[in-house]
């Protein structure tokens, strides 16, 4: 079965992971998704992941979930930009998340980025999903 939002399938998986207390969870491989994990890890909500190689280009992700005191530190994970409806925002216009305590994952022209960074870099792009 072919997936139609390969991204929104990721955080999906996350999130359905985390309602039942894994500490793993597995996901087809792709470049975005790779540059999105790399945030979420760069920011602290996940402890990491791995990449293995089926061959015929065909990879898959091992993530590691994060916790804190029997908690997931993801409380909430939601795609904003869907493929039916793509949504593009400036510096100006970039959104927060509760007041800056999560993180909004943006794909800009300079690779895929958290809000703060974007901002420091003064560019605006396709805000893929929301953190908390």
């Amino acid at each position: 079965m072919a997936v139609i939002d390969p991204l929104g399938d990721m955080l999906t998986r996350i999130r359905n992971a985390q309602m039942r207390r894994k500490s793993r969870v597995s996901t087809p491989g792709s470049k975005l998704r790779a540059r999105v994990l790399d945030v979420l890890q760069s920011e602290g909500y996940i402890r990491g992941y791995s990449q293995t190689e089926f061959g015929n280009g065909r990879t898959e992700f091992d993530i590691e979930l994060k916790y804190h005191e029997g908690q997931p530190v993801i409380r909430s994970i939601s795609r904003v930009s869907k493929p039916g409806r793509r949504v593009y925002s400036s510096v100006e216009t970039m959104p927060r998340v509760a007041d800056g305590l999560g993180v909004t994952i943006v794909s800009t022209p300079r690779g895929v980025m958290a809000d703060h960074v974007a901002r420091e870099q003064n560019v605006g792009g396709e805000v893929l999903c929301k953190v908390f």
